[in-house]
């Protein structure tokens, strides 16, 4: 189980992931504006193992979601310092919580690091231009999950925008079908880029249900995919998948 500590906030003035914008514009008549953010688009892959009949997903701790569970669940989470302020950052407050419920470097109160942990599709960002999508797809196929997939057996399935009311970046979606002979290396992400993955695997017979589980935290790319293959290859393989 991760742990999570030592939780600073502070203004994000330079990234390599994203820039946030206002535009200003007209629409029939009327001036508006809009704040968006510039991100990289991605690719994900849908990822069936032939030999055991399950898919192949990762799992990992993301900041976003586990800041949006504190403030869902606690009254105070961490504000961001204002531009300028020392350091440009701001230690957690310190929450209200029961004497000896905090860790070493934790903030009284914090949810666990579980709220931050999300069952997602293998992906990754179109940040190679030498590269094309099916070549990213299965370079993080291989990285995050140690299967080597050839390029021509990446299926595509569509590509749709996500965050369209802030980001509006475009995922394309690919399928891979693996075996037990593709499986090349455990997987894990590349840990030198801060990547800490965990690989799991979700029996056919199940996936309906796991993809309808709210209890289970998931991306939509995990809930459309494995709808996806209930409707185009699940006759294939004869197997219920729990509809």
């Amino acid at each position: 189980m991760e742990q999570i500590n030592n939780i600073e906030v502070g203004p994000c003035t330079n990234s390599n992931y994203l820039k946030p914008f206002r535009v200003h514009y007209n629409q029939n008549g009327t001036k508006k504006s809009w704040d968006f953010m510039r991100t990289h688009d991605s690719v994900s892959v849908l990822i069936f193992n032939t030999t055991s009949h399950c898919f192949v997903l990762v799992k990992q701790f993301r900041p976003a979601v586990y800041m949006c569970e504190w403030e869902r669940t606690k009254p105070q989470p961490p504000e961001p310092a204002e531009e300028g302020a020392a350091e440009g950052a701001t230690p957690a407050p310190q929450a209200d919580a029961p004497d000896g419920d905090a860790q070493e470097g934790e903030t009284p109160g914090q949810p666990p690091a579980s709220a931050g942990v999300t069952y997602e599709l293998c992906a990754g960002l179109v940040d190679k231009p030498n590269l094309s999508l099916e070549e990213i797809a299965r370079q993080e196929v291989l990285e995050e999950c140690g299967y080597d997939v050839p390029v021509a057996k990446l299926r595509r399935i569509t590509s749709y925008r996500s965050g369209v009311g802030v980001m509006g970046a475009k995922q394309t979606m690919f399928y891979a079908e693996v075996s037990d002979d593709n499986r090349v290396g455990e997987g894990g992400g590349e840990p030198q880029e801060g990547e800490l993955i965990e690989v799991v695997t979700v029996p056919l017979h199940e996936a309906m249900t796991f993809a309808y589980d709210e209890s289970i935290p998931k991306t939509m790319g995990v809930i459309f995919s494995f709808i996806w293959f209930h409707n185009n290859m699940s006759p294939k393989y004869k197997i219920s998948t729990n509809v």
